[in-house]
């Protein structure tokens, strides 16, 4: 009904100036004034860019009634006659009293009456046309159109909108030779070219699609309303011809460029640009035109968010977090209750280690949308992050207990028990996850998978396991410098295949020569094999490089000194390690130096 209420209110202001001469409508007139003004009908995109004939007695003849009475240049011109435009006023005003009462058809039927009494008034015909196509009479739009098509000035928008009805009926040479017509009534009008692009797609005429576009290209003069709105139509046609995408975008992206360089300060185009611009990967001259649209662009306006949203997403591919979250608490603040925009902020401050703001995003997420389920492994995550363990733990109960069973639920709670070194927890969430990844999506059956589950074999003894799971990740990742610390270290300390554990070694320490855990491990390794002058060199190294000080490095330190009769360094050693881990068995081997 809202449409319907719009209907032929675009002629309003044109009458405007005849209602002081016509007394029998003067208090329909009224009635209409007090009603308040309402703003036409927007045209459908097939109709865009045609500029409406307007016909308005100049005011200054209200001075002499006969002059205000007798006809203009322009009325004599377009045979439409005063007592004509009388009458359609009269049935125009008619159907804006039937809207305020709700009276749907009888307001369409005389807003249709005035269209016929003054058929030059193409906004009226135009619109009317329209919502009898919106109430399925498109034989009564057809009918409206065919007689304002008569007027020697009618715009190629009519008969481009002529076109499309005929179309519908299924009248393909008449729906032709109407748009033929627009297009010769106006070539810089992309109406015809639109109306006549739907006949050809629908009798799927590729060949003359192209014909059609490319004459389109050639034209002259056109401006950015058109090159965008031929732009669109090359990206309808690598939609319904796959193979000629390639082609068609690249024109589209021709087009569009064409337009940019008009710099349009309609916002309408300046959004259909930055759109096609996406369409086509090109963020940058997407992200210029939303820029420039979000300064204009209304809070209450419907594309308010989506705008925004659709900006962030482009800083957000070109890793510009700060701009991109600045975007999306522009959405948040204008709607407090969208989990999905909480949740990309959360993703933003997790990417930025502020694990603490990312908590609350996702907690955000959550509270409004309490099935988000990545939600609350991301809130998890993040809560891993801050350190906050138990929090996290407990993040993954509620998960579970909501949710059924899953891969990521299991491998996140193996993740937060090996922080909390409950290690048999977590070989037990791990090994469930694995049987659940197997039968369901193994390709989450991940090199960094694998390392966490060979760790957490390797912490509760079970070595044979964790060897071979350490296998399985070298195999998807052989590089992981990680893993080949993690495995020669393990064969290095039990005193197993020390000469692969030092090959392994040797490749982690070429990824990464100043890492200190490496450089203990090779220490480590060499100690084993006796070769304690070198192992030495790299104990001091590991000590050199590393950011903190460890308990483990210093024991290593100290076993070596001992190996090589250094007995006090070997002492001073054992005693940082101590200092900064209480051990016992380092403190017997304190006292036995001692002896």
């Amino acid at each position: 009904m809202a449409q319907l209420v719009n209907a032929g209110c675009a002629a309003l202001n044109y009458y405007t100036d005849m209602l002081f001469r016509c007394f029998a409508v003067i208090l329909i007139a009224a009635s209409v004034l007090v009603s308040g003004s309402r703003a036409p009908q927007g045209r459908p995109a097939k109709a865009s860019g045609a500029a409406p004939v307007t016909r308005q007695l100049d005011s200054s003849d209200a001075q002499n009634t006969d002059a205000a009475l007798a006809p203009s240049h322009e009325d004599a011109s377009t045979n439409v006659d005063l007592k004509n435009l009388i009458d359609a006023h009269a049935h125009f005003a008619a159907g804006v009293i039937h809207e305020m009462n709700l009276e749907a058809e009888s307001a369409l039927d005389d807003y249709y009456n005035a269209a016929l009494l003054d058929p030059t008034n193409e906004e009226l015909v135009l619109d009317v046309a329209q919502q009898f196509l919106q109430a399925k009479r498109p034989e009564k739009a057809l009918d409206l159109l065919s007689r304002a098509s008569t007027n020697p000035a009618a715009s190629g928008a009519l008969f481009a909108e002529m076109g499309f009805v005929y179309s519908k009926l299924g009248r393909t040479n008449e729906a032709v030779a109407a748009d033929r017509a627009a297009i010769r009534k106006d070539p810089r009008s992309i109406a015809g070219y639109q109306s006549l692009f739907l006949d050809f797609s629908q009798n799927k005429q590729t060949s003359e699609i192209w014909t059609l576009l490319d004459e389109a290209s050639r034209v002259r003069g056109a401006d950015a309303e058109f090159l965008i709105g031929l732009a669109e139509l090359y990206f309808h046609m690598g939609i319904d011809s796959p193979q000629d995408k390639s082609t068609a975008d690249a024109r589209a992206l021709s087009l569009l460029q064409r337009a940019a360089k008009t710099n349009p300060s309609d916002l309408r185009l300046q959004l259909r640009l930055a759109e096609g611009f996406v369409r086509l990967g090109k963020t940058d001259d997407a992200a210029r035109f939303y820029e420039v649209a979000v300064k204009q662009l209304p809070d209450t306006a419907p594309q308010y968010d989506a705008v925004h949203e659709e900006l962030a997403n482009i800083y957000l591919q070109n890793h510009d977090t700060r701009r991109a979250a600045e975007q999306l608490e522009i959405v948040a603040r204008d709607n407090p209750t969208d989990a999905q925009t909480y949740y990309k902020l959360g993703g933003i401050a997790y990417e930025n280690t502020n694990y603490v703001k990312a908590m609350d995003y996702f907690r955000n997420a959550i509270l409004f949308s309490p099935d988000f389920e990545l939600a609350y492994y991301n809130l998890a995550t993040a809560q891993m992050g801050a350190d906050k363990t138990a929090d996290a733990l407990e993040t993954l109960g509620r998960a579970r207990r909501r949710f059924s069973q899953n891969f990521m639920g299991e491998y996140l709670s193996g993740m937060a028990c090996s922080q909390e070194k409950d290690f048999t927890n977590a070989l037990q969430h791990f090994t469930t996850a694995e049987i659940l990844a197997k039968n369901t999506d193994p390709s989450r059956l991940t090199d960094t998978f694998y390392f966490q589950l060979g760790a957490a074999c390797e912490r509760t003894g079970d070595y044979a396991r964790a060897e071979t799971y350490f296998s399985n990740c070298l195999k998807l990742a052989p590089d992981s410098a990680e893993a080949l610390n993690y495995l020669g270290f393990m064969w290095a300390d039990r005193g197993e295949k020390l000469d692969k554990a030092r090959d392994l070694i040797s490749r982690a320490l070429k990824s990464d020569p100043k890492n200190a855990a490496y450089l203990d491990s090779m220490a480590w390794v060499l100690y084993k094999l006796h070769q304690n002058k070198p192992a030495l060199d790299y104990a001091l190294k590991a000590i050199q490089f590393s950011e903190e000080e460890d308990a483990t490095v210093y024991d290593h330190l100290g076993d070596i000194y001992n190996a090589l009769g250094q007995k006090d360094k070997a002492r001073q050693a054992w005693n940082k390690s101590l200092s900064l881990e209480a051990d016992e068995t380092v403190r017997k081997k304190i006292d036995s130096a001692g002896k």
